[in-house]
């Protein structure tokens, strides 16, 4: 089982009381989470802006990476262990329900390899599918 103390250690963070809870709530979540989804679950205990910058810093640890969505908001997901402090190596699909909103890493599903024409370099792909998840199927 994975604890979020060894995650903090594994990437040199120090262990604050704010960092170790956000990580836990990802570690305990099976989707994605927005900002106001973080705000919720740690119960307001931390101010907007230290969730932000925590964030933040697991971004830029490859600690979790960000999901853009079709209202232009952002949802943040634990990066699988090939992620690196500035690299982010995870090519996969994610999937938002347009019923729940539930949004999923679908890690077993990759992106297709793109061939940008000559000159261009990508530095990071991602591919979003709308659709209705398992649950809301069953449901409806």
């Amino acid at each position: 089982m994975v604890l979020a103390l060894d995650i903090l250690r594994r990437h040199n963070l120090s262990v604050t009381d704010c960092r170790k809870t956000i990580l836990d709530v990802f570690l305990q979540s099976k989707m994605a989470l927005g900002h106001h989804d973080m705000e919720e679950k740690t119960r307001e205990r931390f101010d907007r802006v230290t969730i932000y910058r925590t964030l933040q810093t697991f971004i830029d640890k490859g600690i979790v990476h960000t999901i853009p969505t079709s209202d232009n908001s952002v949802k943040y997901a634990l990066c699988r262990e090939e992620c690196t402090e500035g690299h982010h190596h995870h090519n996969h699909i994610h999937f938002i329900c347009e019923r729940c909103g539930l949004t999923t890493c679908l890690d077993g599903t990759h992106i297709p390899s793109i061939h940008l024409p000559k000159g261009y370099k990508s530095s990071q792909v991602n591919m979003v599918v709308n659709g209705v998840c398992p649950n809301c199927r069953i449901n409806n």
